[in-house]
């Protein structure tokens, strides 16, 4: 299905054409008709399948039909992070350029010129809202902001939102808009949390749903079984025999990101990194950096799996497995966008085994997998149902092989014969003890104790930028 096949006003059509969108992703395919009569709508899809487009369009066509006022705040676009508010910005730039159609991002991290430009944009009645809950919230306490006669409202990656905890903050944005108005709910997945939300929020919304946790065609999934020690020469094998251009390497912790950075930059990787510990400012040069191709790999936490605007990534890497399948679907989504192709490597260390085995289950695929190199030693067997005979955990976190042994240290009656329990329990040489460490059957070891600004858009304006 084709855009010109929907009753768009000419500047949507203009615009879209000169962007050089034609044909529809199945998401807008199903959406943009209901959405352009009027109906609340939840729409489930992943992430890079064209959400964005899919409720820009019909908002801005209704707008172009000057049916709306022009000194008030008529849509406000609701986001998670400011990575996404800035994108979703972006493409409004690109969709109004033939519109007399204004719009303000409003986020957190930035000046105070930037903080400026929104109150400005507020002030005059930007027609479009971009915003970040907590910085909205701030605005609307403080008294800068008139919601009084929004007619759109739209929460994009609302289970992210959930998962960072801005319920309330959401509902509370809600109760300062009309309750006449047209309701959008995009997101990724549809846990419960999502559906009580959507149930305070919209009215007779029409669901769709795409099919769920699919990674895109155009991904070619590989793993290497390996141990933690062999990760870092896997990458130095890898980029040995091709260019380390283009790369986003996702780890699970801010501390680990700092480290696996630091380590790979010593082994002369042009690296940046991207983590929460950075200002937004700090933020933003990275990104300018990696888009400009003055660096060629991004080591970064979850915070880069959603809402960013790069569709030439050739290579994700999880330098380990995310414990959430739908993450490793958002992680590996940041490659083959638009219809290219890509690679996505996971590490699958012997205690992740379990975890990616629950994601090939979840996916519906086993993920060949790739030979750690010889020279880095023998890699471990890949057995993700295989339970350890050492430290297997009962559900009491207790374990199974020496709980509830009368002759263990705290368990069963005390012996009254000193003799009888120092015999018992006499030491390992010091030798023999770091030698048999590991060994199968041994007992557990004793743990210690111890832009934009606000704009009205025209053709001038644009050329300008």
């Amino acid at each position: 299905m084709y855009f010109t096949d929907f009753d768009f006003e000419d500047e949507v059509l203009d615009a879209l054409d000169a962007m050089r969108f034609e044909k529809c992703t199945p998401i807008q395919e199903q959406t943009l008709q209901p959405l352009m009569d009027g109906r609340d709508l939840i729409g489930v899809a992943q992430t890079g399948t064209g959400k964005t487009a899919a409720y820009l369009l019909p908002v801005l066509n209704r707008l172009c039909t000057g049916e709306y006022p022009e000194d008030a705040i008529n849509c406000v676009i609701m986001a998670p992070t400011r990575e996404l508010a800035q994108q979703i910005d972006r493409q409004l730039e690109g969709f109004t350029y033939f519109m007399q159609v204004s719009s303000v991002a409003i986020y957190g991290g930035n000046d105070g010129q930037r903080y400026e430009q929104e109150l400005r944009g507020m002030a005059k009645g930007a027609d479009i809202i971009v915003a970040t809950p907590g910085r909205l919230i701030s605005h609307i306490t403080l008294g800068n902001i008139d919601l009084s006669k929004v007619s759109f409202f739209i929460l994009d990656e609302a289970d992210r939102m959930l998962d960072m905890g801005f319920c309330n903050d959401i509902m509370t944005i809600a109760k300062q808009l009309p309750k006449k108005r047209q309701t959008m709910l995009f997101s990724a997945t549809m846990p419960e949390e999502i559906r009580k939300l959507a149930s305070d929020l919209l009215t007779d919304p029409l669901q769709v749903t795409l099919a769920l946790a699919k990674p895109a065609d155009g991904i070619t999934q590989q793993a290497y079984i390996c141990h933690e020690g062999q990760k870092l020469g896997i990458i130095n094998s890898i980029f040995d025999s091709e260019s380390s251009e283009r790369v986003i390497l996702f780890a699970s912790r801010k501390t680990k990101v700092k480290e696996i950075a630091r380590t790979i930059r010593k082994h002369g990787f042009n690296v940046g990194e991207m983590h929460s510990d950075l200002s937004q400012s700090e933020r933003d040069e990275i990104m300018y950096q990696y888009k400009s191709r003055k660096i060629d790999m991004i080591v970064a936490t979850d915070i880069l799996a959603r809402g960013i605007d790069i569709d030439d990534i050739r290579i994700v890497i999880n330098y380990d497995v995310p414990r959430d399948c739908d993450d490793y679907i958002h992680r590996i989504g940041r490659t083959a966008r638009a219809g290219t192709k890509g690679r996505a490597i996971t590490f699958v260390s012997q205690e992740d085994q379990e975890y990616f085995k629950r994601i090939e289950d979840f996916i519906e695929q086993d993920v060949p997998k790739m030979e750690v190199p010889a020279e880095l030693g023998e890699a471990p067997a890949y057995e993700p149902k295989k339970k350890e005979k050492r430290g297997a955990k009962g559900r009491n976190g207790r374990n199974r092989k020496t709980h509830g042994r009368s002759d263990r240290k705290g368990s069963g009656k005390r012996r009254n014969d000193k003799g009888k329990k120092n015999e018992s329990k006499a030491p390992a040489a010091p030798k023999q003890k770091t030698e048999a460490q590991g060994a199968p059957g041994d007992a557990p070891k004793k743990r210690n104790n111890r832009r934009r600004r606000y704009h009205r858009t025209n053709r001038e304006n644009s050329n300008k930028e």
